[in-house]
């Protein structure tokens, strides 16, 4: 049988928890990282990837600081233009400088743990910092965590519920369409898969992808004699930086790309990395439910 606490003891123990709860003067957020108190309406935001940017500014909050995608640029993407007016440049995606960022005085820092969870220790001493699991196909996740850590949870939502329906409407009005997606980069070629952002995107609104490409993985690595696994009635193509320095010409120039029926029918397109790839955020994903509008036909 167990014995009852004593007075003095309980009152102890309550006079903690409370002191616990008063500890946090706003929020508390629960993430990849661990618990994290936030601010209840945070002011001066610094994201430190593409995918908390583009949240925090389809959120209407503008971050004091973001990182670049290139080392050598100070420009954010490009279909944020227009929207990241002001927003300090600190560091790049894979080096983030830790002195821009103390020099902007954050009272909260959002990223991933695949990216800086490294680094969580001291960007957590700079300000409060809430970190996603990952990134790409976990984007809709990550819009709720980052969200919730802005004091904005029940707008992300609404934002997510919006894209879910134009989704499936966007995709209604295609049933008979079926796409492929590729990736020309550095060195490699990759055919997307649906544990991908731009994967997870299509199955939102429900299209139909190549037997080879609907596999719950992020993407196949492929070479010139994977080409003919790239066909589908529509093949969409992005190309990460300067595509002579990709493996786009290569790949084009082969008979076995000229040989796609989507390539013979006209139905082979450009499209923006910035948005297919590397945006993986709210924002982003209506941009491709706008080039799938424009393209399905």
């Amino acid at each position: 049988m167990s014995r009852p606490v004593p007075r003095l003891a309980l009152t102890a123990l309550l006079a903690l928890a409370s002191a616990a709860a008063a500890a946090c003067p706003g929020r508390e957020i629960t993430h990849a990282a661990g618990v994290t108190c936030v601010p209840g309406t945070p002011k001066r935001v610094v994201v430190l990837d593409i995918g908390p940017l583009d949240t925090a500014l389809a959120l209407g909050v503008k971050p004091v600081g973001a990182v670049s995608k290139f080392a050598d640029s100070d420009d954010f993407v490009s279909y944020l233009n227009g929207r990241t007016g002001g927003i300090q440049n600190v560091g790049v995606i894979t080096q983030p400088s830790l002195e821009r960022i103390l020099a902007l005085k954050p009272d909260l820092i959002l990223s991933s743990k695949v990216r800086h969870g490294e680094i969580y220790a001291q960007l957590s001493r700079i300000a409060p910092t809430v970190l996603s699991e990952s990134v790409g196909a976990t984007w809709r996740e990550n819009l709720l965590l980052w969200g919730d850590a802005l004091g904005k949870k029940a707008q992300a939502q609404t934002l997510l519920n919006r894209f879910r329906v134009r989704a499936r409407t966007v995709g209604q009005k295609f049933p008979r369409a079926s796409i492929s997606v590729v990736r020309f980069l550095p060195g490699q070629t990759r055919i997307m898969h649906r544990a991908s952002f731009i994967g997870t995107v299509l199955d939102e609104a429900g299209l139909s992808r190549p037997a080879s490409q609907r596999v719950n993985d992020f993407a196949a690595m492929v070479s010139q004699e994977a080409i003919p696994q790239m066909d589908a009635s529509h093949l969409f193509y992005t190309t990460w930086g300067d595509p002579k320095a990709t493996t786009q010409s290569e790949m084009m120039g082969s008979p076995l790309w000229k040989n796609l029926a989507a390539v013979k029918a006209g139905r082979a397109f450009a499209v923006d990395d910035d948005f297919w790839m590397t945006g993986t955020g709210i924002l982003a994903a209506n941009r491709v439910l706008d080039d799938l509008e424009k393209y399905l036909k």
